[in-house]
């Protein structure tokens, strides 16, 4: 949640009255987060966390269990790609695809789910995957692959946690207005983008984190399993 679409929606759950743990690995962004936060007059604490490191995530939990009096909200929402032809990577880059967008899902799902289970409060996870989950990607086959993984592991968590009182939900993001994207698309980016939108222009990552933290409240408390595509 240091910058982009988790910031963005760590500020959302903030405005409407959420304790934010923010957690990132780039330092000083997510401080700057947690400043933007709590000179709004929410609450919120940055946490330095590798999500790809299984060690990392129980020093941390530990850390907010401490600090929170419950956990009843998880966003995944982490990841990351570059482009390339298929048959230009190899399985080195697939590795580092497959940690970065869905081995780390799979760790911080278990272990808040297990905290949230234990609480036997219930509770609300929402993974950010991506619309190239849900269509063909030439030049990112294996990032599309670990969102497509996901998504499915999405709707089969819902299935079992469901008894435990815990939903379980996706974003599914198009064009969206990130650093990441302006870095990756260059200057010309915004033109392009308006000719190929229907709507004439990317979307915001606010736009993104209101449909996060509407999967998150009790607006949506008969959805689960479910992928909302923002785009």
């Amino acid at each position: 949640a240091a910058r982009g679409i988790g910031a963005a929606a760590a500020r959302i759950f903030a405005r409407e009255g959420a304790k934010v743990a923010i957690a990132d690995i780039l330092d000083d962004e997510g401080k700057k987060t947690e400043s933007k936060i709590r000179e709004l007059g929410g609450e919120a604490t940055y946490y330095h966390l590798d999500v790809t490191v299984e060690d990392n995530w129980r020093s941390v939990m530990d850390q907010v269990e401490s600090s929170y009096s419950k956990l009843d909200i998880l966003v995944n929402n982490a990841g990351g790609t570059f482009a390339a032809p298929f048959l230009e990577t190899d399985e080195k880059g697939w590795t580092a695809l497959h940690r970065a967008n869905l081995l780390h899902v799979l760790l911080c799902t278990h272990r808040v789910a297990g905290a949230m289970v234990d609480a036997g409060l219930g509770g609300s996870i929402v993974n950010v995957t991506s619309i190239e989950a849900h269509r063909a990607a030439p030049r990112y086959a294996a990032y599309a692959a670990a969102k497509a993984g996901v998504a499915n592991f999405t709707r089969t968590a819902a299935l079992e946690l469901a008894e435990h009182g815990i939903r379980v939900n996706a974003v599914a993001p198009d064009l969206t207005r990130t650093e990441a994207l302006e870095a990756l698309a260059g200057p010309g980016g915004p033109s392009r983008w308006g000719r190929i939108v229907p709507l004439g222009r990317a979307g915001t990552p606010e736009e993104v984190g209101g449909a996060v933290v509407f999967l998150a409240s009790d607006l949506s408390s008969y959805v689960t399993g479910e992928t909302i595509h923002v785009d």
